[in-house]
């Protein structure tokens, strides 16, 4: 993945929302539903309670020109929403790979949202993937059906360290063969 790809992240348009590089406008938001316990307990990487500027230093990361990792805000602004519902990205590996995460915030639970965002950033496939991969935590299966929502197939069990709960947590793992 060169620099200026990275650099010239895409915004993937849905009818319904867009999924949109993230901005410093989007500290407030992200800090509300990041630092909601039900939120960090569901992935590995948010802690809980949210330290401050743990915010503020994922934004500067995520549009940091030597990222490794392109995130996108799902803005729901286009059809009366609001400006941040979740997150979703996509963490660089080699061999044109790349591993996608998100969250939704907890307001849009069980609306389709997380799937669709999810379909739409494979559909686009901004950094050209033959290979995607996802993990999600044992206890939250309604991620497990986003992923196979969107042509993620099982492809075993590991396990991975939850920030939220101090603790290592089950996880199913995930494949998405975008090249063939």
């Amino acid at each position: 993945m060169s620099l200026d790809a990275m650099e010239k992240q895409p915004t993937v348009e849905t009818e319904r929302f867009d999924l949109r590089p993230l901005r410093r406008s989007d500290l407030g938001l992200l800090e509300h539903y990041a630092g909601d316990e039900r939120v960090a307990r569901m992935t590995a990487a948010i802690p809980h309670p949210l330290p401050p500027g743990a915010t503020e230093a994922f934004v500067n990361r995520a549009t940091a020109p030597n990222r490794s990792e392109m995130v996108w805000a799902i803005d729901g602004t286009k059809a009366d929403g609001p400006e941040l519902m979740g997150v979703m990205s996509l963490k660089v590996m080699d061999r044109a790979q790349s591993e996608l995460s998100y969250w939704v915030g907890p307001p849009f639970w069980n609306t389709g949202l997380a799937s669709m965002a999810a379909t739409a950033l494979v559909t686009a496939n901004p950094l050209a993937n033959d290979t995607m991969f996802a993990c999600v935590l044992q206890d939250n299966p309604a991620s497990a059906r986003v992923l196979v929502n969107c042509g993620f197939e099982y492809i075993g069990d590991a396990e991975a360290y939850c920030v939220a709960r101090a603790a290592k947590v089950p996880t199913w793992t995930y494949i998405n063969r975008l090249g063939s």
